[in-house]
C-alpha cells in the first residue's frame, strides 16, 4: 500500500556482495594478500547497483535508498543523475527485464540475485536506454567481475544474448498487442489491464506512459511561517523558475508553486528555509486535496454556526504529517487560525514524525494517536468531530513515478484488500461526524475499486445512510489525471452527514 513504513535507509547499506563493506567493491585477489585492483565499474553504476539491491532486500523504496547513498558517497552532479536514472528505470522496469533475461539463460536459477542485479542494469541500458552495446555489456561484466568473479564469463554470454534480441523489444506492435505495449512501458500486464479498465483505453495507455516520466516538482508555502509571495521570489532567486498551478480555468492554487529545475531546493537559501518550517516538498495533488478539505471545514463552520469557535477535525492516516502541515496551513489562510486537529496513524514512528515535523512547521495538533481507524470507537470515545478527514491507505497506482517499486510488488488482491480497509474506516469514522459535518475521503490511486466503488459501497451501507455526496466544483468528485508534466493521480470527495 501506498501509506507504508518508508524509513530512511540512511545506514542501513549492511554488506555488500562478497562480505565486503563501503562504496564499491575492487576486483578479486590477484594472490595471496596481493591489494585488489582498481574497480573498472563506474561510480553511478556502481551506487545504482547499490540501490537496486536495497531496494530488493529491504523492500525499500528507491528514492530513500539514494537520499542515504548520496549522503555517503561522493559522486559528480552528472554520476547522481545517471545513477538516479538507472536506480529508478531498474525497479521501474525490473519484471520486464527479468522476462528477458530468462529467455536469453539456459536456466534461470543459474544465477543468484545479487548478479542478477548487475545484469538487470545492464539490460536496462540496452533495451530502454539504447545505450552504447559494448560500454554496457562491458560494464555489466565487470560488475558481475567485482561481486562474483566467476560468473562474469556468463554475465558476458547473457548480456551478449540482450543485445541480439534488443531490436525485436517488445516482441510485438504495442499499438496492437497489449502484452508488447505492456514491456515497452515496464509494466506487468495485469496492471495495464487495470488501468484500461479504470481509465479507458486511450486514458489509460497516456497514464501509463506518464508513469515513466520523472515527476515534477512542487513546492508548499506554510502560510504558518512565510508568505506564498516570500516563497515564490525565493524559489526564483535559486533559479527553480517556479510557477503557479492551476487546475483547469480555476484560481491559482494557494501557496503551491511548480518548480522547472528542481535543483533549486539544493540552494542553501531554500535548504535555510525548509529548517524554519516555510516550504516543504508535496505533490500538487496532494496539496488540491489539503486546500478541499479546509474548503469544506469553512463550510462546516458557516453551515453549524460554530462562530468563533475552532473547526475540530480528525485527520485519519497522519503518516509523515505532510497533509497535517498543509491542512493548518490552509487554514491559517482561509480561517485565519489553525484548526482543532486531531491525528490517528497506526504506526508508532509515523506519530512521532507527527509530533516532531508539525513542531518544526509551527502547526498545532491538539492529539496525536497511534491506533487502529478501522475502530474508532475505541480510539476515540464518543466524540465527534465537524470534519474527519480519511487520507486513506490504497495501491498507490497514482503516485508509480515517484515511487516504481509499486507497479511490480501490487497485484489485484492488493487493491482489493486495500478497499475493503478503506470501506471499514469510512464506516467507523461516520457515526463520529458531527449532524452537518463532513467526511472527506481521499486516495492516490486511479483504481475504481478503491475510489468511486468505494464510494459508492459505503453510501449504500446502513452507517453511510446519514451522508450525501457534495459536488466539488459541480462535479462528483476532485480526480486529477496523469499525464506528460502532470502532478500525480489522486482521488476524494466530500460527504455531508445530513441525518
Amino acid at each position: 500500500m501506498a501509506n507504508r513504513d518508508d524509513r530512511n535507509y540512511r545506514g542501513q547499506r549492511g554488506e555488500s556482495r562478497g562480505g565486503q563493506r563501503g562504496r564499491g567493491p575492487a576486483g578479486p585477489r590477484s594472490g595471496g594478500g596481493a591489494r585488489k585492483p582498481r574497480s573498472k565499474v563506474s561510480a553511478a553504476r556502481r551506487t545504482a547497483l547499490d540501490a537496486c539491491t536495497l531496494v530488493r532486500e529491504r523492500d525499500a523504496f528507491a528514492h530513500n535508498v539514494l537520499e542515504a547513498l548520496f549522503v555517503d558517497r561522493t559522486l559528480s552532479p552528472e554520476d547522481r543523475a545517471f545513477c538516479t536514472r538507472l536506480t529508478m528505470g531498474v525497479v521501474q522496469t525490473y519484471g520486464t527485464l527479468d522476462e528477458v533475461i530468462d529467455h536469453v539463460l539456459d536456466n534461470p536459477d543459474d544465477i543468484s540475485a545479487n548478479v542478477r542485479d548487475c545484469l538487470r542494469i545492464s539490460a536496462y541500458e540496452i533495451l530502454f536506454l539504447g545505450k552504447d552495446a559494448y560500454a554496457a555489456v562491458d560494464q555489466g561484466v565487470e560488475l558481475v567481475r567485482s561481486i562474483v568473479p566467476r560468473a562474469a564469463g556468463l554475465a558476458n554470454a547473457v548480456l551478449r544474448r540482450v543485445v541480439k534480441i534488443a531490436d525485436e523489444f517488445p516482441f510485438g506492435d504495442p499499438q496492437a498487442d497489449l502484452s508488447a505495449f505492456a514491456r515497452q512501458q515496464g509494466f506487468p500486464l495485469w496492471l495495464v489491464q487495470q488501468f484500461l479498465k479504470d481509465l479507458g483505453d486511450e486514458r489509460g495507455r497516456a497514464a501509463a506512459i506518464a508513469s515513466n516520466d520523472q515527476a515534477p516538482v512542487f513546492v508548499a508555502a506554510n502560510a504558518l511561517r512565510a508568505t506564498d509571495r516570500e516563497v515564490f521570489d525565493l524559489m526564483a532567486s535559486a533559479h527553480g523558475k517556479p510557477s503557479v498551478v492551476r487546475f483547469g480555468q480555476e484560481e491559482p492554487l494557494p501557496g503551491c508553486f511548480r518548480l522547472e529545475d528542481g535543483h533549486a531546493i539544493t540552494d542553501g537559501r531554500v535548504k535555510r528555509a525548509f529548517s524554519q518550517g516555510k516550504i516543504l516538498v508535496s505533490d500538487a495533488a496532494s496539496q488540491a486535496v489539503a486546500n478541499l478539505t479546509v474548503q469544506t471545514a469553512a463550510e462546516v463552520a458557516q453551515r453549524c454556526n460554530l462562530g468563533d469557535a475552532p473547526v475540530s477535525m480528525l485527520e485519519v492516516g497522519a503518516g509523515r504529517a505532510t497533509k497535517t502541515i498543509l491542512l493548518q496551513s490552509n487554514a491559517q489562510r482561509i480561517l485565519g487560525r489553525q484548526l482543532d486537529l486531531t491525528t490517528i496513524d497506526n504506526q508508532n514512528f509515523k506519530t512521532g514524525l507527527v509530533r516532531s515535523r508539525t513542531q518544526t512547521y509551527g502547526v498545532d495538533v491538539t492529539k496525536a494517536i497511534t491506533g487502529d481507524a478501522t475502530k474508532l470507537d475505541r480510539e476515540v470515545g464518543q466524540r465527534t468531530f465537524d470534519v474527519i478527514f480519511i487520507d486513506a491507505p490504497c495501491s498507490g497506482l497514482g503516485t508509480l513515478r515517484r515511487h516504481p517499486e509499486i507497479r511490480w510488488r501490487a497485484n489485484p488482491q492488493v487493491i482489493t484488500e486495500a478497499s475493503n480497509i478503506q470501506l471499514k474506516m469510512l464506516k467507523s469514522a461516520a457515526p463520529h461526524v458531527r449532524v452537518g459535518g463532513a467526511l472527506v475521503y481521499a486516495t492516490c490511486t486511479v483504481a475504481q475499486e478503491e475510489n468511486q466503488l468505494n464510494v459508492k459501497r459505503f453510501l449504500e451501507s446502513p452507517e453511510g445512510a446519514g451522508f450525501k455526496l457534495q459536488s466539488i466544483d459541480g462535479k462528483a468528485a476532485l480526480a486529477t489525471r496523469l499525464g506528460p508534466g502532470s502532478c500525480d493521480a489522486h482521488f476524494a470527495v466530500r460527504m455531508i452527514r445530513v441525518e
